[in-house]
């Protein structure tokens, strides 16, 4: 069995009718209703306004792999949860980064880079090519999809050379964005995802579904740890 956590700040649809009538569940309940619909796999949500933000040790121990959406919340977010979360990635939970989390606080403390990009919010056409069609995240997927209306991000994208890009979105506007790339951290996987701004119906494409539910399958770990010591050790052999 797969356990997934989907996280969301939650802000927005307590804020903006216009999200709550496209998410009535909140963008957390549609990625989760997205990946859960998977064989195999349980889901559970966490938001915000939960004490510890819903990210107590227990609940990371009982998750393979955590997704990730936020906004306007990151400096909300607690520096211990978000060290937790960091940590529990090296020791081999997946993450999955969603949209605009590329601003959050555990991605960055992940990659240690800025996050920073370019963006403009007018509902242009998006177009994301499939740059590496053998790659798991991709299986499924024609050479490219299009999502009629999206927030563009444009590059320079302030991360560090992706391990893996699986994905590239081209913008009406003319802009480019890697829009799916792959890290490793430590025992643990990441994918961030470009797609996702609170104010379309994003999370309901059929693509874009596929998406979510073939990174939970890549992300999950291979092995789990508790920490990394730096023991002093005789050795093997005779020296």
């Amino acid at each position: 069995m797969l356990r997934v956590t989907v996280w969301n700040e939650n802000l927005h649809e307590k804020e903006m009718p216009e999200v709550a009538k496209i998410y009535p569940q909140g963008i957390h309940g549609a990625v989760a209703q997205a990946v859960g619909a998977l064989d195999g796999v349980v889901t559970r949500t966490a938001t915000m306004d939960m004490p510890e933000h819903g990210l107590t040790q227990e609940v990371l121990d009982q998750t393979d792999v955590l997704f990730w959406w936020a906004h306007c919340g990151h400096g909300q977010v607690s520096d211990e949860v978000a060290e937790r979360v960091a940590q529990n990635v090296l020791n081999g939970m997946g993450l999955v980064v969603l949209h605009s989390a590329h601003k959050s606080k555990p991605f960055l403390k992940l990659v240690g880079t800025s996050g920073s990009l370019k963006w403009r919010e007018i509902g242009e056409k998006e177009r994301i090519w499939t740059v590496d069609p053998s790659h798991p995240i991709a299986q499924g997927l024609d050479e490219h999809f299009e999502l009629p209306h999206e927030e563009m991000y444009g590059e320079p994208f302030g991360i560090p050379q992706p391990d893996e890009l699986v994905f590239l979105s081209w913008f009406a506007g003319g802009e480019v964005f890697r829009s799916g790339c792959c890290f490793r951290r430590g025992m643990g996987r990441i994918f961030y995802f470009r797609p996702g701004h609170e104010t379309f119906p994003t999370y309901y494409d059929p693509n874009v579904i596929r998406v979510l539910q073939n990174a939970a399958r890549w992300a999950a770990p291979l092995k789990r740890v508790d920490g990394f010591p730096c023991p002093q050790v005789e050795p093997l052999e005779q020296v």
